[in-house]
């Protein structure tokens, strides 16, 4: 699904009255300011344009005022004492969708494509999609938090 198919879809979703207000661009810009990098394109235009709380599957961070997941309130506060403070994720990868059971997908804000990664008691892998290819497959219904697993490194 191309980026333009994804926004049309989520605001076909958005048009059901399942989705919260656009965020505003001085909650997108806190947040990049508080992680330190700016928001892959599709993530920031998705915020922008009406899905602050967009939701494919459990449950979508959002930035202030949109989405809480779990909990965390927006995507900022998971920055406010660093990336990581346990030191196991780089600066840049940020946890925007929970699986539950401790399993997160993690945007890669580092590179504007957004790869997505996982992390999972400890581990953090490349999921091997970007962050279009993870929503398509997410609002498809064919990304599972299983397949997700399967793809975890051996330990």
């Amino acid at each position: 699904m191309l980026d333009e198919a994804i926004v049309e879809t989520v605001r076909g979703i958005a048009g059901a009255g399942s989705l919260p207000a656009p965020a505003t661009p001085e909650a997108v810009v806190q947040a990049e300011k508080m992680i330190g990098f700016p928001l892959p394109p599709l993530l920031r235009r998705l915020y922008l344009g009406g899905k602050r709380g967009l939701r494919p599957g459990r449950g979508f961070l959002g930035v202030r005022g949109g989405a809480s997941q779990g909990d965390w309130n927006d995507l900022a506060e998971i920055y406010q004492d660093g990336p990581d403070p346990s030191g196991q994720l780089p600066a840049g990868l940020v946890p925007v969708h929970d699986w539950g059971c401790t399993i997160w997908s993690l945007v890669d804000f580092r590179d504007p494509a957004g790869p997505m990664w996982c992390t999972h008691e400890g581990q953090h892998w490349h999921q091997g999609i970007n962050l279009a290819e993870w929503l398509s497959a997410t609002i498809e219904g064919a990304l599972t938090v299983e397949g997700i697993l399967d793809s975890e490194p051996a330990r």
